[in-house]
Formats: C-alpha cells, sequence, structure tokens
C-alpha cells in the first residue's frame, strides 16, 4: 500500500519503520533537512514507562496556582485567547480526579511498556547504537513525604509490570555516587531497573538510514499544506513542492497536527507544551551521573551520553513559540551545578527548547480517524521517545489491516469524539 507519513519525528520515522517492514511503499515528508530535527532534536532522553503518570492529575490545580507568578516554576501556565486552548484547558482540568488519573496511568503505562519491549527487539535485530543504557532510572526525593506518595503509585504500577526498588540514602549515593555531594538533601529513592535512556535524535537518523535500506523515500524540506479528501478518502497531500497521491496517510505531526485535520471537521485535542533542555560536555576528570535520573522536586530528568550529560525540564503553555527564555534555561543548569558541582556551566552549554504534543488525559491519539485512510499517531506529550516503537508498530498493524499486539483500549482518536 502507498503510504505518506507526515512528520519525521522519532514518531514518524518508526512509524515508517515498521510500515516498510510490513510490506508497504513509504514516503517520508518533513519542512526540516533531516530527521528528528524538532522535537525529537535534543529531549531528555528516558525511555521510562516509570514516568507514566499524567500531568492531569488531582494535584494539579493546586500546583498551577502557587506556581502562577514564578518564573522557574517547573510548570508555567500561560493563559491564551485561542478558543481550542480554552477548550483543551477545561478538558484537562476535568481529568484532574483522582479516577481519571488512574485511568490514564494505566493506559499510558501499557503503551509504554510494550513500546519498550519493541525498542528492544528493534536493537537486537538491527544493532542500532544511540548511547543506550540499560542501567535503569533513579528517581530521588527530597523529603519523606514525596517518597511515600511515590512509593504507593510504584507499587501500583509494579502490579502491572514495571518493577522497581525503594531505597533509603545510602542506597541511592551508592547506585549513583555522584549524589554524594548533596546525599543530606535527599530523603531516598526509586529505582526502577528495567528502563532505559538514550540520544533520541541519533537513535532517528540513524533508523532513518535503515528505512532508506527498506525502500523508504525521505522528502526533506517538505512542508505539508493540507490533506486533499474526495468522498470520505484522504487521496493527497499539498505540498510546497507538488501534490502527492496515497493509499494511506499517517499524521505524524505532533503539535501541528491539528491544523491538517481541523479543515476537515475533525478537532484533534493536542496543544503544544514547551519544554528545554540544556546539554553539558562532561570531562573525564569531572563528577557527573552515570546512571539515568529523575528530581522529582524539580521535575529535571538528567541523562548520560557519553561525554554529555541531558538535562531536561520545565514545561509552558507557550504557543508554538520556541524561543528560549534564559531565566528557565538558568534554573536548569543552576539545578544541575548544586546537584554536581564538578561540571563547569561556562563551558559551552547547549539550550534547546521543543514543543511536546499534550493531549488533555496526557495519553496519545493512535489509530484510524473517521476518514478511514487517515491514521494519526500524535499526542504523545513527554513519553515520545519512551512510547514510539510500540506506536510505530501498532500504526504498522493497522494500515495493514492487523490486530495490534497491545488492547487498544483508551488509546484512540475516539474518545474524544
Amino acid at each position: 500500500m502507498k503510504t505518506l507519513v507526515l512528520g519525521a519525528g522519532v514518531i514518524g520515522v518508526t512509524s515508517a519503520y515498521y510500515l516498510a517492514r510490513a510490506g508497504h511503499d513509504v514516503t517520508v515528508l518533513d519542512r526540516q533537512p533531516s530527521a528528528a530535527m524538532e522535537t525529537s532534536f535534543a529531549n531528555g532522553g528516558l525511555v521510562s514507562p516509570s514516568h507514566a503518570e499524567p500531568w492531569a492529575g488531582p494535584d494539579t490545580p493546586g500546583q498551577i496556582i502557587k506556581w502562577f507568578c514564578r518564573q522557574d516554576a517547573p510548570f508555567r501556565f500561560r493563559l491564551q485567547s485561542d478558543p481550542g486552548f480554552l477548550s483543551w484547558c477545561i478538558n484537562f482540568l476535568g481529568n484532574c480526579r483522582t479516577s481519571r488519573a488512574r485511568i490514564h496511568g494505566e493506559r499510558m503505562l501499557r503503551l509504554s511498556l510494550y513500546s519498550r519491549d519493541c525498542l528492544s527487539q528493534l536493537r537486537d535485530e538491527t544493532g542500532i547504537s544511540y548511547h543506550a543504557q540499560q542501567k535503569g532510572i533513579l528517581h530521588f526525593y527530597r523529603n519523606s513525604k514525596d517518597l511515600h506518595k511515590n512509593q504507593l503509585r510504584a507499587e501500583h504500577m509494579a502490579e502491572l509490570g514495571c518493577p522497581f526498588r525503594a531505597l533509603d540514602r545510602a542506597e541511592v549515593t551508592d547506585l549513583e555516587p555522584a549524589l554524594n555531594k548533596v546525599r543530606d538533601q535527599i530523603a531516598g529513592g526509586l529505582h526502577y531497573p528495567e528502563d532505559e535512556s538514550g540520544d533520541a535524535y541519533i537513535f532517528t537518523q540513524k533508523l532513518t538510514d535503515l528505512c532508506k535500506t527498506q525502500g523508504v523515500k525521505f522528502m526533506f524540506g517538505t512542508t505539508v499544506g493540507a490533506l486533499v479528501t474526495r468522498q470520505g478518502d484522504v487521496t493527497g497531500v499539498e505540498t510546497n513542492k507538488k501534490m502527492l497521491s496515497a493509499d494511506a496517510v499517517v499524521l505524524a505531526l505532533g503539535s501541528y497536527s491539528p491544523r491538517l485535520t481541523r479543515p476537515l471537521g475533525l478537532k484533534l485535542p493536542i496543544q503544544p507544551v514547551k519544554g528545554y533542555s540544556i546539554t553539558l560536555p562532561v570531562m573525564p576528570d569531572q563528577s557527573a551521573p552515570e546512571i539515568s535520573l529523575v528530581d522529582n522536586e524539580r521535575k529535571l530528568v538528567f541523562s548520560r551520553f557519553g561525554d554529555r550529560l541531558r538535562v531536561a525540564g520545565m514545561a509552558e503553555t507557550a504557543g508554538f513559540d520556541t524561543s528560549v527564555d534564559p531565566t528557565r534555561a538558568g534554573s536548569i543548569l543552576k539545578t544541575t551545578l548544586d546537584l554536581f558541582p564538578d561540571l563547569d556551566g561556562t563551558k559551552d552549554p547547549e539550550f534547546w527548547a521543543g514543543l511536546r504534543p499534550m493531549t488533555p488525559d496526557n495519553v496519545p491519539l493512535i489509530g484510524r480517524t473517521k476518514i478511514k485512510n487517515l491514521f494519526v499517531n500524535s499526542g504523545h506529550g513527554v513519553l515520545g521517545w519512551t512510547m514510539s516503537c510500540g506506536s510505530g508498530q501498532i500504526i504498522a498493524d493497522l494500515v495493514s489491516g492487523k490486530e495490534p499486539g497491545i488492547d487498544m483500549d483508551g488509546l484512540g482518536v475516539e474518545r474524544f469524539i
């Protein structure tokens, strides 16, 4: 089947890989000059089912109010006049209930575990390298109350297939000695031994090369203008270069996906939420974390890629603005140097900001739409890298008319219709 994949981030490229493996004739379109140049470029690097916790939770409204005027707030909520944003906010707040958060968390975890297995299989089959680490992920906590609360959540996740180990302060610093200088600030931690990390940009670039060997065509520098339909089917895609025809279209444009479907009467509840990262060089004589970390209080993640340390976090509703706010980026750098004072924060840190495509319940939109040959693979929020391979495999199965290898309940577009 002739299939167009719109978007060459980690979601689009994994979709293309699995579609090609299933025997489809695949072409990928992206406005950038190469793959993974936007949201997948400098993200936190965690492949973390342990992060399958929706932002729309019972504590979130209070936190938003508490952080409202703070420049360094982990989640900065900026009001916008766009009706789509206001509708999204109402839906988001409606999901901030314990019962809803539990359901959505279980859906996110189901997909994340499946996707991690798909990634492991892909790595074994292809030998792809991307600074992958299978040392698990260590979440550390600065007070006992947060530790206890998150341990209860971890116990529920363990029942669903995500094991963990509770650690006291000494065990945290034994596992990651780079935290020794701040050990008095740490109450304890939770270690998820089966979680992973790796550079999503390098992964996507190398997977693009593998896709090309399977016959996938990439049209970079190609801007998608509109979807063309006839009698309820998508018949083509208008671009800045030419019209392209297709038997099936996979929409993997992240935060930009709703712009294409809105003229067709299909409203995808996806909003961009800006996140930040910094990347620091690590010299051989500097103490820096080897295991991937999550600072629960500051909402930051730390991933080691060889001689680089990636630190990512922050969130703000800022429309499609991807500029780097120096105050917020500086806050990430300050926290990093407070934790790991051996690092040199003046030595060429790289600052970046990108848009996470967020749904109101934080569960992605994967599957067929009311336009029968249009498929969506978007809205993965902060877990795009974590969920990418599983989402790509699901799309390939659905386009092929096969039953996916995972329960699809609660993952499709229909839950918002």
